[in-house]
């Protein structure tokens, strides 16, 4: 009788079932879930920090002079494009000719329909400050300048 060469069902079995239990360790050691909120969060900082060189930059070109309607109170600002900002910040002049930037950055999980999902606001010492309030993880993403 000849001796057949191969493994035996249990023995696959074995091994698919070790397999199966490292590949749940390592998910869970990964946390997917976690992993992706932390780079959308490194997504929203450097998006707040590209409004922010942006609003300097115009301000840089323009005497000193913010874009004129950033006011005192934390407003959200609206999407490149959209034509009916009502109640949001229009930073359009950034966008113009793309000097400042080609386009406002957007949240990386969406916003409203007409906002970007970042405020800005111009705080009374003359400086600005621009906020992700939708970051994840108890996270605050924002920057003064």
């Amino acid at each position: 009788m000849l001796k057949q060469k191969g493994f035996t069902l249990i023995e696959l079995l074995v091994v698919l079932g070790i397999i199966a239990i490292l590949a749940a360790i390592v998910i869970i050691a990964v946390n997917p879930a976690r992993q992706f909120a932390l780079s959308r969060n490194s997504v929203r900082k450097a998006n707040v920090n590209t409004i922010l060189n942006a609003s300097w930059q115009y301000a840089v070109d323009n005497q000193g002079s913010l874009p004129a309607n950033i006011t005192e109170t934390p407003t959200e600002i609206c999407k490149t494009g959209v034509t009916n900002c009502g109640g949001l910040i229009d930073l359009s002049v950034l966008t113009e000719e793309a000097k400042y930037v080609v386009k406002i950055p957007e949240d990386p999980k969406g916003a409203s329909a007409n906002g970007a999902g970042y405020f800005i606001q111009k705080l009374p010492n003359g400086r600005l400050k621009v906020t992700a309030p939708n970051a994840e993880l108890d996270d605050m993403v924002e920057v003064i300048n």
